[in-house]
């Protein structure tokens, strides 16, 4: 049930307005809280969800700001389903199901003439191995028939005078030499370097709570460090180094990809990605994958600390 004030139903916008005031927060400081921009919150408040990046983002900020002023988000997101904007994803598994609905109760028959179809694939391919066979088998006794002739020879012996000899004995001679060259190079074992370790990915802190926060670490990176994010649908995204500026903020799309981004002087990385499952990064050619059931927390935001081997083997 919708929370009523005086006799009037309070949508979810001013119920979360409420809830803010009541705590005295304002909303420079939620937007400092949540890293939602200040204008989806005024939009969320107004009722204006056409305003938020994507259908999926009102159900995402709505939780957030309701974490944050201190309501129950899940009961409120079901206390105001139908106020909310269903995300695509929704109306494709309902249309499934409706779908699937009608196919059971609708079975079509089929036609007869098909249940002798396999019957039928079974005795030509019968006959195809067999006609293959016989051809083959005849090909061969065609071959083993069959002799060749050299016409010059006539069944004569022939005699080749003895230079020729000693040149076949002196190429003998040569390609020997030859060979015992090449196996003894083959023998020569060539120094191996010593190998470079491979860059790799560890969870040091797995996030928790409504947002989770993980922190992640790339261990034996390249001294050139590079990002690169690729969807093939869209995804909110911030990316930050360690020292607070901003590498990307906005509305991440498949026209944007792939993106690259050089880190190579960075020692920690930032992502906020609002849509992980649509959202794939790979650092110095490391995937990264998210600690936390994107699945469940589509919303992930992630620290990842860069260890570079030159500085490790120092």
């Amino acid at each position: 049930m919708q929370l009523k004030m005086d006799g009037v139903i309070m949508e979810i916008g001013a119920r979360l307005k409420e809830a803010r005031e009541e705590k005295q927060i304002s909303l420079e400081s939620l937007q400092e809280t949540t890293k939602i921009q200040k204008r989806y919150l005024e939009a969320i408040e107004q009722g204006n969800f056409h305003i938020l990046p994507g259908k999926f983002y009102a159900r995402a900020f709505i939780k957030e700001y309701a974490n944050a002023v201190g309501l129950d988000s899940a009961e409120l997101l079901e206390e105001y389903k139908d106020e909310i904007p269903k995300t695509e994803a929704e109306n494709s598994t309902q249309y499934t199901q409706i779908h699937r609905s009608r196919k059971d109760n609708n079975p079509t028959k089929s036609s007869p003439f098909f249940s002798f179809i396999p019957t039928i694939i079974v005795v030509l391919l019968v006959i195809g191995i067999v006609f293959a066979a016989w051809y083959f088998y005849q090909q061969t006794l065609s071959d083993d028939s069959s002799e060749p002739v050299d016409p010059q020879n006539n069944g004569d012996e022939v005699t080749y005078p003895a230079e020729n000899d000693q040149e076949n004995e002196q190429a003998e001679d040569d390609n020997s030499d030859t060979t015992s060259e090449e196996n003894n190079n083959d023998d020569t074992e060539q120094p191996e370097g010593p190998e470079q370790p491979q860059p790799k990915l560890t969870v040091v802190e797995e996030g928790t709570g409504s947002t989770p926060e993980s922190t992640l670490a790339l261990d034996n990176a390249n001294d050139n460090v590079t990002a690169t994010l690729e969807t093939s649908a869209e995804s909110w995204l911030e990316v930050e180094n360690g020292d607070g500026k901003s590498l990307f903020s906005g509305m991440f799309t498949a026209d944007d990809s792939p993106l690259e981004l050089d880190l190579s002087e960075a020692e920690r990385v930032w992502f906020r990605v609002g849509s992980a499952p649509d959202l794939s990064i790979t650092i110095d050619g490391v995937e990264v994958n998210y600690p936390v059931d994107e699945n469940e927390y589509m919303l992930q935001n992630l620290w990842i600390n860069i260890n570079k081997a030159s500085a490790q083997s120092n």
